[in-house]
C-alpha cells in the first residue's frame, strides 16, 4: 500500500465535522424527547456563510455573525445532513432561520458547563463571540470550553 502524503488527509477539517456531530446529535435528541431538565442551548452562527438563511430584518441587525438561545421559546426544530432550520422570536417576532453545519461557530450548553468553538477557514480571521470566548483561558465561569482551530504545520516551523 502506498504512503499517503501528509498534505491528502485534512485532519483539522475531520476533526471539526466529527465534533460538530456532536451538536447534531445534541440536536436531533432535542427533536426527538425535547430539552431534557434545565439544558438549553447557545448557537453562534455565520450569518454571512452561504449556508444560512435568515430574514432580512435579522442580516441587517447580525451581518455577519448572530448567538441564539434554544430554551424556552422555538418551534419547529429540524435536523438534517445538510444542518438545521430553526423558528425563534426576535422581539416577539417569528423568524426561520436555515443554518448549515458548517456556519456553527460555537455551541455552549450552560447546564452542563459544556461548549464547542469550531474555525471556519473562510472567515478564520473573525473573532468569537464575547458571550462564549473565554478571557485568557479555556474556562470561563467554570465551564469547560474546547476550541478547535486549524492546526500548525510543523514541518518547518509555526
Amino acid at each position: 500500500m502506498p504512503a499517503m502524503a501528509e498534505s491528502e488527509i485534512d485532519y483539522g477539517v475531520l476533526l471539526q465535522r466529527g465534533l460538530r456531530s456532536v451538536v447534531r446529535v445534541v440536536l436531533e435528541r432535542t427533536v426527538r424527547d425535547g430539552l431534557p431538565g434545565e439544558h438549553h442551548f447557545y448557537l453562534s452562527l455565520r450569518t454571512d456563510h452561504p449556508g444560512t438563511q435568515v430574514p432580512p430584518f435579522l442580516r441587517q441587525r447580525f451581518p455577519e455573525e448572530i448567538t441564539v438561545v434554544l430554551q424556552h421559546q422555538f418551534d419547529d426544530l429540524v435536523v438534517d445532513d445538510e444542518g438545521f432550520a430553526v423558528t425563534l422570536r426576535f422581539d416577539g417576532q417569528p423568524a426561520r432561520i436555515v443554518v448549515a453545519w458548517e456556519a456553527v461557530v460555537a455551541f455552549f450548553d450552560p447546564t452542563a458547563e459544556f461548549g464547542l468553538r469550531f474555525d471556519l477557514p473562510a472567515l478564520a480571521g473573525a473573532a468569537a463571540p464575547a458571550s462564549l470566548a473565554p478571557a485568557g483561558g479555556d474556562e470561563q465561569d467554570g465551564a469547560k470550553v474546547l476550541s478547535f482551530g486549524r492546526p500548525r504545520d510543523r514541518r518547518g516551523g509555526e
